[in-house]
This record gives structure tokens, sequence and C-alpha cells, in this order.
């Protein structure tokens, strides 16, 4: 038997909620769900088998967002890069997750940016084809999945002026325009997360991190609580492992092959106020770029790398010396003046839980996702990919309904807007700073009455940091930050540069004495 459906309840996470709800977990019963990882398809599982009525327990060893999901590229991908692989099914798929995110459940925490291709001496015109093409490709695809020319416009060429706007560091010597797309942003990734799992506490899910799962079969987990050094033994109709990279930590029968992914971090100013994603075509390849945007705090995030990462899984990847200069060397190939390392403010890394099933490079590997499940193990969901993590909860939910013979409503997160959703004239109309509102939405709000409250809250956490001691408050209060650590690299992304991590440092430390 599953639960009665819940409500829309409170969506706060803190540290008394998590207490309650594992002392209630520990007394007993067999619950419907039991989701093990906290990244975004963890948390997209549990807001989908929440909203469909199921008893549904999530534990994360660490923190919301601790592994790959906060080491992405921040992008909400319309699929684009799959066409040229032939993979219209996932091509299509990553675009109508796009629309979902854009227009109804998450509003607030995305945006459309355009996407600038400039077009230099050393672009030839094959190149330039293929470009244009993939754009005109893109423009379909948007077509397709039902979004509006008003949210994403349709691509076009841009002029000389309009390209050194958008993007001012651009070389001008033999610049003759841009190709100019659409795409969309998230505010940030882990941000993401956090609010999805909010989303799904207020649907009646339990949300507890700090809680490492072990022995894991199909019907059942010890549970270990590391703050407490407790365990519990849950008993679940039907077991889900969420864990990304760490999927064949928990079934061993999973075999996958981790790709890495490397960012470099700038200071905004070294790129004379971008406002597009520069699109850069790594030389010798015709389907592959890199690419530089603006991100929070006055910043840009420089990438991608996609390279094969055997070996034991670190909690924080590494970028190699070979990846950086490969990042400079690429971007440099468009830039008046080039970049230098001496210019990077910070870097990450993330690994992509891909499956092994190909031999050649990573960069090759379909990114579909796969849900498994192994005689007695759990049922396991991988690949994929941060766009369509949505799409993936409800496949991985709808298997373990079948499996588990549970009695559920169909999936309904396509239509559930977000904690903080908001659009339109009423977003206009919210009372607080633009920079709240683009991490917050409508709950903006009440951190600027935190601030209200409590003046102290209202200064910064380090003089040029633009986040708000309410801000950190806030987090701990409704967002489920438990350390120092959650607060920096987490629910907010001052960590990303080392100089800025150690000026907030104590503010943050101070709010858990």
């Amino acid at each position: 038997m599953t639960s009665t459906a819940r409500g829309f309840g409170d969506s706060a996470l803190n540290a008394a909620r998590r207490e309650r709800e594992l002392r209630e977990l520990g007394d007993g019963g067999v619950v419907d769900v039991l989701v093990i990882g906290g990244g975004i398809t963890g948390v997209g599982v549990a807001l989908d088998a929440a909203a469909r009525g199921l008893r549904t327990v999530l534990v994360e060893a660490r923190d919301l967002a601790f592994g790959t999901s906060r080491w992405s590229s921040k992008l909400v991908h319309g699929g684009l890069r799959y066409l040229a692989g032939g993979g219209v099914g996932i091509a299509h798929e990553s675009a109508v997750e796009r629309h979902i995110l854009l227009t109804a459940t998450a509003p607030h925490l995305t945006r459309p940016i355009p996407q600038l291709v400039p077009l230099l001496p050393d672009i030839g015109v094959p190149q330039r084809m293929l470009v244009r093409a993939g754009f005109a490709a893109g423009d379909v695809l948007r077509r397709s999945a039902g979004t509006p020319a008003a949210v994403l416009p349709r691509s076009r060429r841009a002029a000389t002026a309009e390209t050194l706007r958008l993007a001012p560091t651009v070389r001008r010597a033999g610049l003759r325009g841009g190709l100019l797309a659409w795409d969309g942003q998230l505010v940030d990734d882990a941000r993401l997360v956090v609010t999805i799992a909010r989303t799904a506490a207020a649907h009646g899910a339990s949300v507890l991190t700090r809680v490492r799962a072990e022995q894991v079969s199909g019907e059942s987990a010890v549970l270990h609580d590391t703050l407490s050094g407790e365990t519990l033994t849950v008993r679940a109709r039907s077991v889900i492992n969420a864990t990304g990279v760490w999927a064949d930590q928990v079934d061993p029968s999973i075999e996958l092959r981790p790709s890495r992914g490397t960012h470099l971090v700038f200071d905004a100013a070294a790129f004379g106020g971008l406002s597009a994603s520069l699109t850069v075509p790594i030389p010798g390849s015709t389907s592959r770029f890199v690419f530089a945007f603006p991100a929070a705090h006055g910043r840009v995030y420089l990438g991608l790398t996609d390279e094969d990462a055997p070996g034991p899984v670190p909690d924080a990847p590494e970028p190699t010396d070979a990846e950086i200069d490969f990042l400079l060397d690429t971007v440099n190939t468009v830039l008046r003046e080039p970049l230098h390392r001496s210019d990077i403010r910070g870097k990450f890394a993330g690994l992509r839980p891909l499956l092994r099933t190909a031999e050649g490079s990573t960069s090759d590997i379909s990114r579909e996702h796969a849900v498994l499940h192994s005689p007695g193990g759990p049922i396991t969901i991988v690949g994929g990919k941060l766009t369509t993590y949505r799409k993936m909860a409800q496949d991985t939910v709808d298997a373990a309904i079948a499996h588990a013979g549970l009695t559920a409503s169909p999936c309904r997160t396509a239509r559930i807007p977000l904690a903080g959703a908001v659009s339109g004239a009423a977003r206009d109309r919210l009372d607080a700073p633009p920079t709240l509102i683009e991490r917050y939405g409508s709950e903006a709000t009440a951190i600027m009455a935190l601030a209200q409250r409590d003046p102290a809250l209202a200064a910064p956490v380090a003089p040029g940091i633009d986040v708000l001691r309410a801000e950190f408050a806030y987090s701990i209060t409704h967002e489920g930050a438990l350390d120092a650590d959650d607060l920096l690299d987490r629910r907010t992304r001052i960590g990303l540069v080392t100089t800025d991590r150690d000026a907030a440092s104590p503010v943050a430390a101070q709010l858990f004495r």
C-alpha cells in the first residue's frame, strides 16, 4: 500500500526537521521509495515519487549537490550537440525539458542566453556552414518543443557592432560579425538541486543529508547518520540508486566510464563585460566548441573539456594542466589580448556518469540515460545530463512503480513549479534586489525580511562579495545547510574562488556557533 497523496506543505529544510524525520524513520514501517543520492537526479526522483503520493525518503552521504551536480556548465542545453551525432531523440528530449524549465517549473532560476560564434578568418567556410546548419536545426528543435521565439529567439547573423557589444574582447581584425543563437542558462546548478529538494520536501518527502546508505539491496538499506554515529535499517518497497559516478559502489554490476569536464573561472572584467556565451570552435573539429559565459558574482566561466577519467572517483575532481592549457589556447584564438594563467581566479571539474558502452572517445558515448535493475539489487539510474533530470526521474519512478506494484498517480512534475517560481508581472512586483530575485525567485522577499529584522544580516558576507549575511541565515533555516562548507560551496558559489572563500569563511563559521 502507498501513502495518501500529500498537499504542498512546508518546504523548509533544516537541522531540526532532519532530526525529527530521522527519529520518525527509526520508528519502523516500510517506505514506498528510498532514494540514495542527493544530486540532481536523486532530488528529481524524490520530487516525482512524492508528488505521486508515494512515501519517499532521500538519503545523501554528504550534502545536496555535493558531487557532479555542482560542477556542471550551469547551462540548460537544447540538445543541439547531439544532433551532430545523429541523436535526434535525446536532442528533442533536451529541447522539451529546456522548455519546461524556462517556462513552467523554474522560470526564476533560468534565463535565455545568446550563443555567439564570432566570424573570424580562422573559421573557414565549411565550418561556418556547419554552424549555420546546426543553429537552423536548433530552431527546429525549439519549435518542436513548443518554445516560442519570445522566450528563445530564432538564430540569425549578427553585425560586427553587435558582436563586439556582446563580446567586447573579441579580436577586431578580420571580424565579419557573428552567428547568433539562443540557449538556456541556470543561475546555478547547485541552487537548482536545493530548490528541487525543497519542493520534494513540500510534497512530503524526507530529505536527509549526512546519512550514508550501506548494505543496499532492492528492499532495504542500513542508514548511518554520520553526525550522530547511529544506524538504522530501513525497508522499502523500492530502492533507487541515484548516486551518479558512485553508482557502481552501490551496485557493483554497474559499469561506468566517467568523463571529466573542466571549467576555469575569471573575473568578468577579463572579458570586458561579456553578455553572451562566446562559442569558439575547437581547431580541427567540426562539432566541438569551448565557450565562455557570464556567471553569478561577477564572474565568467570558461569550459568545457571531455576527457576520459579512469580510476577512483575523487570528492572534488581537479583539472589537469593539459586541460587548462587547452581551454586557454582555444579561447585565445578569438581574443584581442590573450588570457594567461595569472588571469584565472578559480577552476573546477566534474565527472559525468557515462555507461561503459564504447571504446572510443568519451565525447562519442551517448548522453542518453539508462534505468537498470540487477537481480536483488536496487533500481539504478545513470547517464543523462542535468537538463533532462526531470525525464530521467519520471522514467525511474515509472520503473519502480512497475517493479514493486505500487499504486501511484501519474507523473506531474512537468507542471509543478519549484519553490520560489515566479515570472512576468508577478516577478516585476517583487520588492527585492534583482540579484536576490535571480537566486530565490519569490522567496527573495523572505531574505529581505530577515535583513530588515536584523540589520547585521543586511551586510555582505565580505567586502566586494554580492552575498548578504541574510542569505547564509536563510540557507540554514530553509535550505538544509548544516555547516560552513555547505554555505560557501553549494548554497552560494563563493567557494569557487579561493580568495573569496577565505574572506567569507569567518561569517559562515560564526553563524553556526
